[in-house]
């Protein structure tokens, strides 16, 4: 199942979302760019390791030129491959530029940046000793599909269903589809808790809390940083 779109009109140009999209592409350009033998070392300098973020918490120093703290926000624009980067993309735009309409740009700026990196917090709380990088927008876009499932619950979602040659189109309510996503994540969080394997895209795997954490984060930040404030038409959406 596929969203393709919404059904809900925007009263500003969601400069930000465009924005986030095109940095993330030009991200993956630039790591495509790299020869295999210098990826990893560039996934391993800009993306979390949870490792390495574990031990600049307890104050040793990691001898390298990007602060592991910062790699919070410089691993949100890093992307395993095509797909990966595709379908986090198409999340972005269709719940996106809903959500920027109702925050703001700049307040939007500050909800998607934060929780992807409360997502990835949680992602390192059960996995602290993990060498695995991890990578990905999906924590801070998982973020705007919880504020989106607050906002707009009745919005129907088209979706496609890929069957061969065919694609047959469906429409959903949000809070159905967003819904369904959340508790299959969580579903797939806990289960991961049952297994020694490393999550995270170096080895294919998938940041489930990261994802479950960032939605259940961007359902809290998005009410604190007014995403029910309704503005009237004429009045300033910045702040």
């Amino acid at each position: 199942m596929v969203p393709i779109k919404d059904n809900n009109p925007t009263t500003i140009t969601p400069y930000v979302t465009f924005a986030l999209i095109a940095l993330n592409i030009l991200a993956f350009l630039y790591e495509s760019s790299l020869p295999p033998q210098y990826l990893n070392g560039f996934f391993r300098l800009f993306a979390v390791v949870p490792r390495e973020l574990t031990l600049s918490f307890h104050g040793t120093v990691i001898n390298q030129p990007v602060p592991e703290v910062a790699t919070l926000i410089t691993s949100q624009f890093l992307h395993g491959g095509l797909l990966h980067l595709g379908g986090n993309m198409l999340f972005l735009w269709i719940f996106g530029n809903n959500v920027e309409d109702k925050l703001g740009h700049i307040k939007y700026i500050i909800f998607y940046l934060g929780c992807g990196i409360l997502a990835s917090l949680v992602q390192w709380y059960f996995a602290q000793d993990s060498n695995i990088p991890n990578l990905g927008a999906s924590g801070a876009i998982a973020g705007v599909m919880g504020a989106y499932i607050l906002r707009f619950p009745q919005a129907e979602i088209l979706g496609v269903v890929p069957l061969g040659i065919f694609f047959p189109t469906f429409r959903v309510p949000a809070y159905f589809f967003l819904g369904f996503w959340f508790i299959q994540q969580a579903f797939y969080s806990i289960a991961t808790l049952e297994t020694t394997t490393n999550i995270g895209m170096e080895s294919g795997g998938i940041a489930y809390w990261a994802h479950a954490g960032g939605f259940v984060f961007g359902a809290i930040l998005g009410p604190v940083l007014g995403l029910f404030n309704d503005k009237k038409p004429g009045e300033e959406y910045l702040l």
